[in-house]
């Protein structure tokens, strides 16, 4: 079953993205199938309003809870018999990981996001929806961006190119950052001279079980100068018995 990406934005043309490169690809071969939907589309007042000042006062607008719950309610029953996961990208949520796209990318086969603009959503839309569906909250890291149409684009390629038959060569992926805990190992190509510097002679030894070895040594370093915070948890995953060498 293909995994159905619902979107629902004020800005439909942002997500022109999902139709191209391996995405595009995916949803052609019928690994992936992406509905955006214009929020607008629920409001019923000429201006198509969707914000309004907030209660208490403070800078900013709130979006209404009316359209996002006509919308939320249309989008998620439209496939009866089947329950959508809805998330709602935003800096407040949990941080969206690799393992996060991994578990999504072979748990669920639905998925709805609901992008937030302004000063966000009215709060009384997670309540209503979390009661009748499962919810999550899903940051990209901790900063502020205008809308949750970017962190869409994110997080979609990241569950999608985890899809079963997604990535050509499957093995890829399990060298790649964040898998199994570590960065990647630094990568060359021809020519192996280029502006001084040398490609490094165990990739070019044809010795499979040095280069590994290589391999992971570079990862280690790499995480331990760049991401001491990971290098941390993997050496008390390793201690529990938690990693396996990748």
């Amino acid at each position: 079953m293909a995994l159905r990406v619902d979107v629902i934005t004020i800005f439909p043309d942002y997500l022109a993205p999902l139709q191209l490169s391996l995405l595009g690809r995916a949803q052609r071969e019928g690994l992936l199938e992406v509905h955006v939907h214009d929020l607008r589309d629920w409001t019923h007042d000429r201006h198509r309003t969707v914000d309004d000042t907030p209660y208490g006062g403070g800078a900013g607008m709130v979006m209404r809870p009316e359209p996002w719950g006509e919308a939320l309610d249309e989008v998620c029953a439209s496939l009866p018999g089947r329950t959508p996961h809805v998330v709602v990208p935003g800096p407040g949520g949990d941080v969206f990981t690799q393992r996060t796209a991994g578990t999504m990318a072979l748990e669920l086969d639905w998925v709805v996001f609901v992008c937030g603009r302004y000063e966000g959503i009215d709060e009384r839309v997670y309540l209503e929806f979390a009661r009748r569906y499962p919810l999550s909250v899903l940051s990209l890291g901790d900063y502020v961006l205008n809308g949750g149409e970017v962190a869409v684009l994110a997080m979609t390629e990241a569950i999608a190119r985890l899809l079963p038959g997604m990535v050509g060569n499957e093995a890829s992926l399990e060298e790649e950052s964040h898998t199994g805990g570590l960065l990647e190992y630094p990568v060359y190509t021809k020519p192996a001279s280029w502006r001084g510097h040398e490609v490094p002679p165990v990739l070019l030894s044809g010795h499979h079980g040095q280069i590994a070895d290589w391999r992971h040594q570079q990862r280690l370093e790499r995480t331990a100068a760049r991401r001491p915070d990971l290098m941390q948890r993997y050496r008390e995953d390793e201690d529990h018995g938690d990693v396996g060498r990748s």
